[in-house]
């Protein structure tokens, strides 16, 4: 059979091979084997106890101590000053399904497979918690797991499990349920604070003679944002101005692909946001008081720690599973490579690995969390794993890293508006490639222009830049594996229409740098 025809059926996906890509063998980089290992010790590290703390949509800047108005975060600002803020940190993913799948494997979403927030996680798959337990650590699951279309049932690696079907609620109500060790028990109350409370039941609880870890997963701060009743009203203010990528000068809005363009006026654009007349600056103040209730629960588990003299000791991880857009680019949601989407706040601290008010500038991601917490366990990570210890940054140390990371988003039948992206983010540029779609190549210098409004891929002077940039992205899917776009059959509710709005019924012009010039 040909190549280019082969068909590989992976987990309910059809995974179609591209031109470049050839059949992977059982020892392909990135291949898991299905049994757990017992991870080798790292000589003379001692064995930490381990928080980590997942938000949902929380952008990088909406912390308080980076000076975005009207968010107040003083339990996020609290880690930044015992511990290190990493200021380059992204999703590989910016989709909740697969992001956290990058988590909980350390690989690439066309590595692990949960390319999206329907598809099935793949027979066989290790998360990395199975071998903490392994080492004899004790684990815990709380919140949000949203991954494969879970019921909200256990999941391997965790001894204690609390979480729920798919996105869950913030509020109580008929028929709302928690799944608490394999037992469905009726929602309480508001939905950050009971996870918390479940968090701290098991912490009081645990076996004080065995290390510990403790993976919160909030589904706070995801739409349609609810705050909890004490935080509703706290943050109103004078209007904030809309960002400044929302509206483009012409000539720099002529270099913007079509599909961006067309997309304002649709379920994820910023006029008409999910088909309303939703006021964006009013669904950021909610989005911001809702953050609070995630910024108490931080605060409630670091209180603990101290009381119990953990403090010092515990390396504490927040993040966030993606960015948010409000208004950048004429866009909200995620899915996209621009930064407002890729990019998420991460912060850390165990003082007594590393200071405190320390600034990380290095490019880390979701895909460094797996090893960094099996190394902060003593143990050695698993060579498939693709990220990196992040802990060895904090404490300054001169290490190997890398200078630029791949991207990958691919496009859902449930929301067709943003098409396959892949994009290679260094330390001063991105390049991003837009498959399966008639339109534009985009190329960013983001020291000069940190808002992505001036395109420079067509630019005769970066021409050489944006073909180097491409052939390093296309080498590094090659190396991981990633030469393959997963399909998917019609399978789920469309969000596909726009509204029928006088001046922006009509598609994006077609883009002059793909009009070619008459010959003579």
């Amino acid at each position: 059979m040909d190549r280019l025809t082969r068909i590989v059926v992976t987990t309910g996906l059809l995974w179609l091979p591209t031109a470049l890509a050839v059949a992977q063998p059982a020892s392909a980089p990135g291949r898991q084997t299905s049994a757990v290992q017992t991870l080798p010790s790292i000589p003379g590290a001692k064995p930490r106890n381990v928080v980590f703390i997942l938000s949902d949509d929380h952008r990088y800047d909406a912390m308080g101590f980076m000076g975005t108005p009207i968010v107040k975060t003083p339990n996020m600002d609290r880690i930044a000053e015992s511990g290190v803020h990493l200021r380059n940190a992204f999703v590989t993913t910016a989709l909740c399904s697969p992001s956290r799948a990058t988590i909980l494997t350390g690989q690439y979403a066309h590595q692990h497979h949960v390319v999206d927030n329907n598809s099935p996680v793949p027979a066989g798959t290790t998360y990395f918690p199975q071998y903490l337990q392994k080492a004899g650590y004790q684990t815990a699951f709380v919140g949000k797991w949203h991954m494969g279309r879970d019921d909200g049932g256990p999941q391997p690696g965790f001894d204690h499990w609390v979480s729920f079907a798919g996105q869950g609620n913030y509020l109580p109500g008929a028929g709302r349920e928690l799944n608490v060790d394999g037992k469905r028990v009726p929602q309480k109350g508001y939905i950050t604070d009971e996870l918390t409370d479940y968090a701290m039941q098991w912490l009081r609880a645990r076996d004080r003679s065995k290390p510990f870890f403790l993976y919160l997963s909030h589904k706070g701060v995801h739409s349609d944002f609810i705050p909890a009743d004490r935080h509703k009203g706290t943050l109103s203010s004078p209007r904030l101005q809309p960002p400044k990528s929302q509206v483009f000068p012409p000539e720099q809005e002529a270099q913007r692909p079509r599909w961006v363009r067309d997309q304002r006026n649709s379920w994820h654009g910023v006029d008409y946001p999910y088909n309303t007349r939703l006021d964006i600056t009013e669904y950021y103040e909610r989005y911001a008081e809702t953050l609070r209730g995630v910024d108490d629960s931080i605060g409630t588990v670091l209180d603990y720690l101290k009381s119990q003299g953990l403090l010092d000791s515990t390396l504490v991880i927040y993040m966030g599973d993606n960015g948010f857009a409000f208004g950048e680019h004429g866009l909200i949601d995620k899915r996209t490579a621009y930064e407002e989407s890729m990019r998420v706040p991460m912060i850390m601290q165990c003082p007594d690995l590393f200071k405190g008010r320390g600034v990380v500038n290095n490019i880390v991601a979701n895909l460094d969390i797996a090893p960094t917490i099996l190394s902060a366990a003593g143990l050695q990570p698993p060579a498939y794993m693709e990220g990196g210890n992040i802990v060895a940054l904090a404490r300054g140390e001169t290490v190997p890293w890398r200078r630029e990371l791949l991207y990958e988003y691919y496009w859902e039948r449930n929301y067709p508006m943003t098409p396959t992206v892949f994009s290679l983010r260094d330390e001063r540029y991105k390049f991003i490639r837009y498959y399966g779609v008639w339109d534009l190549d985009e190329l960013f210098d983001l020291t000069a222009d940190p808002a992505e409004m001036n395109n420079l891929a067509y630019t005769p002077q970066f021409s050489e830049l944006a073909k180097t940039m491409s052939g390093r992205m296309f080498d590094l899917l090659t190396r991981t594996g990633g030469m393959a776009i997963p399909l998917a059959s019609d399978q789920f509710q469309l969000s596909n229409g726009r509204l029928p709005v006088p001046g922006v019924e009509k598609a994006a012009p077609f883009p002059p740098p793909l009009v070619l010039k008459p010959e003579r």
